[in-house]
């Protein structure tokens, strides 16, 4: 059975994804996904209700996922951070998160669900590392990991393509004794 959790800030709120969000959740960010963010996350531009439902009902029953709404103070989902490919032997998983809205962004939304995202892995999970990888072209989040406390470990060199060009793939994680020291504990 999966913990459930959820945090508030400001009107906005956090917590886990459910079945009954499906619908909202494609027509509030698929219908169209913004380009920008389709570049940012390495995803195609367009996607069918059919494709979007399915991964979503496919990620809420997933053993190996935690998939986390975020929800402005009008009620639309404009964001997701999840905690994904969860190997409970290793206690390692990968982490992702993505504001639909560009007129979400720059007010410490994706900030705020970072730190409750990974506070919920290393508290709830009990998680030792949490990975994520972040594309070269994409300095505003490698910033924003770093500022949070995740470490750059390595670059696969022109790993992916942005448009006609080549860019780096750069992987960064946070282990659990950092957190500990950047919550004091």
């Amino acid at each position: 059975m999966k913990i459930s959790k959820t945090w508030e800030k400001d009107g906005y709120i956090i917590r886990l994804a459910q079945e009954t969000d499906a619908e909202c959740y494609f027509e509030q960010n698929y219908n169209p996904l913004d380009n920008e963010v389709a570049r940012l996350t390495g995803c195609k531009e367009v996607f069918t209700k059919d494709e979007v439902v399915s991964f979503f009902f496919k990620s809420i029953k997933d053993n190996d996922r935690y998939f986390f709404l975020i929800i402005s103070p009008d009620g639309h989902i404009i964001g997701e951070s999840v905690i994904n490919k969860i190997d409970w032997d290793l206690r390692c998983a990968n982490f992702r998160i993505a504001l639909f809205h560009s007129t979400e962004r720059g007010k410490g939304i994706g900030t705020w669900a970072t730190e409750a995202t990974w506070d919920f892995a290393f508290e709830e999970l009990k998680l030792h590392r949490l990975e994520l990888d972040v594309y070269s072209f994409n300095p505003r989040a490698e910033k924003a990991y770093l500022k949070a406390g995740f470490k750059r470990e390595g670059v696969l060199r022109d790993a992916i393509m942005d448009g006609d060009k080549y860019s780096d793939d750069i992987l960064m994680s946070i282990l659990e004794d950092e957190w500990k020291t950047i919550k004091g504990r």
